[in-house]
């Protein structure tokens, strides 16, 4: 009798660790099962351990699915150093920072486009009417914005704005459409669809349109619209009291480390609500939201896009070929790098600031969720090789399609 309560205590021990709580994301597989090896994905231990060494970022979630399965999910390192050292576990909350912007934002618009209430073909100005065109070197404006410009960075929008000196003119916090308009006004640096200029200001602008076109803030449409229907139940832009402390930190802010605060500067002006940053999540629910797009939009009969939406969002929009963006994702960028060397031109992904990124191959079926706290406590991580190094070995993985 006791070595079979030894054994049922075994078994619920190593449930545990190795996979979500019943009920919350992937089911389990082997790597085995779905033609990968456990051998070659063991690699990935060193990779993670020795970053931790080099102080890359104090800890890690490192979730890898195949085929709807998750089949290597693990934590690594500490959750914080500052006020004092915690333990990370697999089912911790980061902030995303700019995954924000393909899993709420860009979902959120193209949720409008498929319901008629917009089109990506839309002036900007039509929701924003200060915004403003480029004016040539003779002063003659330039070609409007247009929605699908905001989605893939090509609008002329500088990449960033003084969150201080915004504060000053519409208020700390503020309401996102003062900030929009404030945006709108900022002049252009280039001619709309020419360049491709990595933007946070486009994905607030496109946070205002989504409020202006369906009557609802960022917020509570993605959480009524896509996480809830996906079970994503730790998915959400401020943490409820109740999670706050199950959140890692962030960067060190004023003798503090943010927990369940936004690190975004413009996002904390808005109140942790914005397009560009502000979701928080955990690896489990990222992967859910991968399979429902490596699914065509769908997942366990749940339908959250249409198989045509998740195409135009994954590929690199047309119009502006030249960016290597799909409409929130990316494809083939200077920010590619987490991509690896291995996965095939049709991936897609994104990375955060704060360390966070989220990897997509449909020609594998096969997600990378790579979570760090590299920003914890004091913003000095590096993780731009790692996230490669990571994908190759997944990537090398593979043995059957």
């Amino acid at each position: 009798m006791r070595k079979l309560v030894s054994t049922a205590v075994l078994m619920l021990l190593f449930l545990t660790a190795s996979g979500p709580a019943a009920g919350a994301g992937l089911p389990v597989a082997k790597p085995e099962a779905v033609g990968m090896s456990s051998k070659q994905l063991a690699r990935l231990d060193a990779i993670i351990d020795e970053a931790i060494v080099r102080k890359d970022f104090p800890g890690a979630v490192l979730l890898v699915s195949r085929k709807g399965k998750t089949v290597y999910r693990k934590a690594f390192g500490a959750s914080q150093l500052v006020p004092e050292r915690r333990p990370l576990t697999a089912d911790m909350i980061f902030d995303l920072a700019s995954v924000t912007k393909p899993v709420a934002t860009a979902t959120a618009v193209m949720l409008l486009v498929e319901s008629g209430d917009i089109r990506l073909w839309d002036r900007v100005r039509t929701y924003v009417p200060g915004f403003s065109a480029w004016f040539g070197e003779k002063g003659l404006a330039g070609e409007e914005a247009r929605l699908y410009h905001l989605l893939t960075h090509t609008s002329g929008l500088p990449p960033y704005t003084d969150p201080k000196e915004a504060a000053k003119l519409v208020g700390d916090p503020c309401v996102m459409a003062d900030l929009a308009g404030l945006i709108a006004g900022i002049p252009k640096e280039g001619p709309v669809g020419r360049e491709f200029v990595y933007s946070c200001l486009n994905y607030i602008t496109l946070a205002h349109i989504v409020h202006r076109a369906s009557g609802r803030p960022l917020d509570e449409f993605a959480a009524e619209r896509i996480f809830k229907p996906l079970g994503m139940t730790r998915t959400f832009f401020r943490p409820p009291d109740d999670l706050v402390d199950q959140c890692v930190p962030t960067e060190v802010v004023d003798g503090r480390p943010l927990r369940g605060v936004v690190h975004d500067p413009l996002a904390r002006l808005q109140g942790g609500v914005s397009g560009n940053a502000g979701l928080f999540s955990t690896a489990d629910d990222l992967a859910v939201f991968a399979e429902m797009l490596l699914g065509g939009g769908e997942r366990n009969g749940v339908r959250i896009l249409s198989p045509l939406a998740v195409e135009r969002m994954t590929e690199i929009y047309p119009q502006v070929g030249e960016s290597g963006r799909g409409l929130g994702w990316d494809l083939d960028t200077d920010y590619s790098t987490l991509r690896g060397d291995l996965f095939g031109p049709g991936s897609y992904g994104h990375s955060g600031y704060t360390g966070t990124s989220i990897w997509i191959d449909p020609e594998t079926h096969t997600a990378v969720v790579l979570l760090t706290n590299r920003v914890h406590p004091d913003d000095k991580g590096d993780i731009i090789a790692m996230r490669s190094k990571v994908a190759n070995v997944v990537a090398a993985a593979i043995l059957a399609r």
